[in-house]
């Protein structure tokens, strides 16, 4: 089975725009010309589950385009979509932020979803995706790192409780990379598919190990590879992996 994990800025590009130099306003300008490029790419890798992070589900941004939608159905794939702020969190009730959402695309084979929130930090959302014989869960974790401390004690409860084979994938926004999450992958009973440490962010220049795929035990990687694609400001995850 092929997973492809990809933080794909809301289609919006690796950079600022040079005509608004302002921090963040990279953030506020759609490009259909990238959605295209991500599709694109996509596809070229037949993947049959795809994780995406900042993905813009119908706001002004992306003209009311639903990215999901989109990359779902040019794949022929099912999507699952939910916006990454708490249930009652004021970015729920704001132009722009309220459309900003990760999300699953897979084949037709999925047993079901489910949406958990942590407890603390703005980015709350955790997808589960339950498959014949492995569950997959996406994130993506706070910038503070106290926040991120918490968030993975709630993941590491989740995991405990599977009842299949887990894989736990996102932006981690870990920005001391795989050292900073050492006692929780060691309590979860976790690993790294990327076992070279290598680094996917900033795309462009990529020196920190920002996205994670971990697996744990019932399941090995036969192959990882960060494919060098600059459609966002980070490098996408792609990985093989067999159920023992």
């Amino acid at each position: 089975m092929r997973l492809l994990v990809y933080n794909i800025r809301y289609a919006v590009g690796a950079g600022m725009p040079p005509q608004l130099p302002v921090p963040g306003a990279g953030y506020l300008f759609g490009n259909p010309g990238t959605l295209d490029n991500i599709i694109d790419f996509i596809k070229s890798c037949h993947p049959d589950v795809v994780g995406l992070i900042e993905v813009d589900v119908g706001s002004v941004r992306s003209a009311g385009v639903n990215q999901a939608e989109s990359i779902a159905g040019a794949l022929g794939h099912y999507s699952c979509y939910e916006c990454k702020y708490g249930e009652e969190s004021l970015n729920q009730m704001l132009p722009i932020l309220r459309k900003q959402a990760n999300a699953f695309l897979a084949a037709p084979h999925i047993l079901g979803e489910r949406f958990h929130y942590f407890d603390t930090g703005i980015k709350r959302l955790i997808i589960e995706l339950e498959l014949d014989g492995v569950i997959i869960f996406l994130v993506h974790l706070s910038l503070k790192y106290r926040h991120r401390q918490f968030q993975l004690r709630h993941l590491y409860e989740l995991i405990s409780r599977a009842p299949k084979p887990v894989i736990l994938a996102g932006d981690f926004n870990t920005f001391w990379g795989e050292s900073e999450m050492f006692l929780f992958m060691k309590a979860a009973g976790l690993r790294s598919a990327n076992i070279a440490g290598l680094p996917s962010y900033p795309s462009k220049a990529p020196r920190m190990e920002l996205d994670f795929i971990l697996y744990g035990a019932g399941i090995e990687i036969t192959s990882f590879e960060i494919p060098k694609v600059l459609h966002s400001d980070h490098l996408p995850l792609l990985c093989d992996f067999e159920l023992r």
